[in-house]
């Protein structure tokens, strides 16, 4: 499916796209086709609004999005501390290893710092990668630049490059400032390490994006490059059990997110 939008052209209508397939768009259409359904089948248009209303509700609880992660796309398990100590053996060793952390986004403009910042998601990747490195001693990249949704802003590698520096105190060696969506994030960031020797990546996203990135950057590095997941973002919420099932905002940012994970990995995004 990516490579349709490629070949026609339409890849920056991949957000509108998903806009329109993720809830609540198709289940507010399904309540309209139930409506319609009562002048001549009253038993099925009430049939359909009460599955749509029941599936509007279920789109907006952290308990729905539980299951789903359980049953269609598990959480990968955090890198393990022996792996973290592995890998600072390999650095020790002089061995060419990076970590690379995937953008999520960024804001245009932070009234608050007076520039560019980056949104919640992106900035939490950056903290863990950061992170990594200071227990490996690896050397980071970061690959993300306007996005499809955000042309014109400023790349959000060069926020994040500033805020490594400025913020963690600890530089970003490669930065990737061209790529809008996961899999230009593979292609381009591997253009750049295959050029300084790398053979070896640490990736940094969260769990519920891990299987997509990872089969974007295993085929774009091909076999003699290996891909070592670390994927972060992975606790769980401490709501009581009733909490789970009645909806709310998180609810439905879970949902959303594991519904588009799963549409990218079907279309091949």
């Amino acid at each position: 499916m990516n490579s349709v939008f490629v070949s026609l052209g339409i890849k920056s209508w991949k957000p509108i796209l998903a806009a329109l397939l993720l809830p609540p768009v198709p289940l507010l259409l399904l309540v309209l086709i139930g409506a319609r359904l009562l002048l001549p089948r009253r038993g099925l248009g009430w049939l359909v609004i009460l599955v749509s209303v029941a599936l509007l509700w279920l789109s907006a609880c952290t308990g729905a999005a539980r299951m789903l992660s359980q049953t269609l796309l598990p959480l990968p398990a955090a890198l393990s501390f022996d792996r973290i100590r592995e890998l600072r053996a390999e650095v020790t060793a002089k061995k060419p290893l990076a970590i690379v952390v995937l953008g999520a986004g960024s804001e245009p403009f932070a009234p608050e710092y007076g520039v560019s910042s980056l949104q919640a998601p992106s900035l939490e990747r950056l903290r863990y990668g950061v992170w990594l490195a200071g227990q490996t001693g690896a050397p980071i990249a970061f690959s993300g630049g306007t996005g499809w949704k955000q042309q014109g802003s400023t790349a959000e590698a060069r926020i994040a490059a500033k805020i490594a520096a400025d913020e963690f105190g600890r530089p970003i060696r490669w930065i990737e400032d061209d790529s809008r969506d996961t899999r230009e994030n593979a292609a381009r960031t591997m253009e750049l390490l295959k050029s300084a020797g790398i053979n070896h990546v640490v990736l940094v996203t969260h769990g519920y994006h891990m299987a997509r990135a990872l089969r974007a950057f295993r085929e774009a590095a091909g076999p003699a490059i290996q891909i070592d997941p670390a994927p972060m973002g992975l606790a769980r919420g401490i709501d009581a059990p009733a909490l789970e099932w009645l909806p709310s905002s998180n609810g439905f940012r879970d949902v959303r997110q594991l519904l588009r994970e799963l549409a990218g990995l079907t279309a091949g995004a």
